[in-house]
């Protein structure tokens, strides 16, 4: 995360079959775990920087419920990292079910068992029907505040030093200690994931990387302002990322058409108007706000949904050169880098990384 690419890729959220799709496509991703092994090593072979995993309990609902299938992050995290040797390895950790103790500890085993490659990627929550799994209940209004508090018991514990107790808000905690302690210092870099004021507000006190949607690429330049002012507040600064649903064919026909054909004519809806209404329900939002991810320069200009794309996902469609493009041009636009994610990772990824990433380092954005 911290090595010299001008800008940053991560294969974003393999370890849930479908990944960033919401399609009834048969070529979905399955997530077998064979694959996501031979996944990972083709992506820390090809220099990729980072793989993230998203933290999941139960899928979208509709017919292909997708994100039921998934593996959990932290031991997901231990073994891709005992298979790689330079990428960096996310492990996604919900606050209201894991506590900063159990995290500081699991964080610090899997950055001792990578050399230092481990990342932490914070999230406060938003799908209810995943807590009632637990029993636990999500405070819309309040979680970017629990999860501050639990940032900083989490940084304490990784500082080091003699055990202490905390006496906060949402957390009432004796004899506070952690052993062994991470390699990195003073603690592994950390991730969160926001839109809204809150959240991003959340991302400038605790973050060292904020991801963040994009829908038209000329949005990139207020989006990495409104955060770096928002950073700039708390005294710090922060890199900016996106994410991608990435669609590379020879031809732009072939990606465009293909494009259509998984994310449009085999949609899946009912999975889209699920993950909806539970976005909103969370977010308490104007309901534009939940429906303005969805549009992009292709439901613009063709007057289809592309329900089968991620909400907030940028979809980069297109042949190599022009993803290659895009990519330089949100870097122009101020992004540090962008996650991705194909219909069928382990089919579609070779070629990305053949035609691609040579693009890039010809661009001068990546060096290997």
């Amino acid at each position: 995360m911290f090595g010299p690419n001008r800008f940053k890729l991560g294969l974003f959220n393999a370890n849930c079959d479908g990944g960033l799709s919401m399609s009834l496509a048969p070529e979905r991703w399955r997530a077998e775990w064979e694959e996501i092994e031979q996944l990972a090593i083709l992506a820390d072979e090809a220099g990729i920087d980072f793989i993230l995993p998203v933290a999941k309990w139960r899928g979208f609902a509709g017919q292909s419920n997708n994100n039921g299938r998934s593996f959990e992050t932290l031991t997901h995290g231990a073994a891709l990292g005992a298979l790689t040797r330079r990428t960096a390895i996310f492990c996604t950790v919900h606050v209201p079910l894991v506590t900063p103790a159990f995290a500081a500890k699991a964080i610090a085993t899997v950055d001792h068992v990578t050399r230092g490659r481990v990342g932490l990627n914070i999230v406060c929550g938003w799908n209810q029907d995943e807590f009632d799994m637990h029993g636990v209940s999500i405070d819309p209004e309040r979680r970017y505040d629990q999860g501050l508090e639990w940032f900083r018991i989490f940084a304490r514990l990784l500082e080091g030093g003699e055990p202490f107790d905390w006496d906060g808000e949402f957390y009432h905690l004796k004899g506070l200690q952690t052993d062994p302690l991470s390699l990195q210092r003073p603690w592994p870099v950390i991730m969160s994931a926001g839109f809204s004021p809150k959240g991003r507000a959340f991302a400038g006190q605790a973050a060292d990387v904020l991801f963040t949607n994009l829908t038209e690429m000329e949005q990139t330049r207020g989006l990495v302002d409104d955060v770096d002012r928002v950073a700039a507040a708390y005294g710090r600064r922060i890199a900016v990322y996106t994410l991608s649903h990435v669609v590379c064919r020879p031809t732009r026909k072939e990606a465009e058409d293909f494009y259509f054909y998984f994310a449009e004519e085999m949609a899946d809806r009912e999975s889209l108007d699920y993950y909806r209404r539970q976005k909103g329900l969370t977010s308490r939002a104007d309901p534009r706000y939940i429906d303005r991810p969805l549009m992009t320069r292709f439901s613009r200009s063709t007057g289809k949904s592309y329900s089968g794309s991620y909400p907030g996902a940028y979809p980069l469609v297109g042949a190599p050169d022009d993803i290659a493009g895009e990519m330089a041009r949100m870097h122009e636009g101020g992004l540090a880098g962008t996650s991705i994610a194909f219909l069928d990772y382990l089919r579609e990824m070779p070629y990305f990384n053949a035609e691609v990433l040579p693009r890039l380092q010809r661009a001068g954005l990546r060096t290997g």
